[in-house]
């Protein structure tokens, strides 16, 4: 039940995989950083850093909530680069199998994503008086 001047959030399965995809994608990151860079310092920092860069990346461009809101390309090409760097990740550590299957499956779940904004924000210029 909601209350009066608050909207219902609907959270279906392709939102709840995106999730899973970008915490997939913070783990290849950090997992990148612990295995391809020698210990202690460069190794903590990238396995560290290069999780949380991607994480203020996307907080600032990409979240629903985003401090510099984009349109839908800006949002798409932030999403590409993110995931796309997960991806390279597991290519770059020697599992390109994972590397591959990640990306299919992120793409899939990104174009799904992506068509459903685009409806969204053409259903919402409709609705506004002119």
């Amino acid at each position: 039940m909601t209350t009066p001047g608050t909207v219902a959030v609907r959270i279906g399965p392709n939102d709840v995989l995106r999730f899973v995809l970008e915490l997939f994608a913070l783990f290849s990151l950090g997992f990148w950083g612990y295995l391809a860079w020698p210990f202690p310092w460069p190794g903590v920092l990238f396995m560290v850093g290069a999780p949380l860069f991607a994480a203020v990346v996307w907080a600032l461009f990409r979240s629903p909530k985003a401090v510099f809101p984009l349109d839908v390309v800006g949002r798409s090409l932030v999403e590409i680069f993110v995931m796309g760097a997960a991806v390279a990740v597991w290519f770059m550590i020697g599992y390109p199998v994972v590397g591959v299957i990640f990306g299919v499956v992120a793409a899939i779940s990104g174009v799904i994503a992506g068509r459903a904004e685009i409806a969204a924000e053409l259903t919402a210029q409709e609705a506004e008086p002119r």
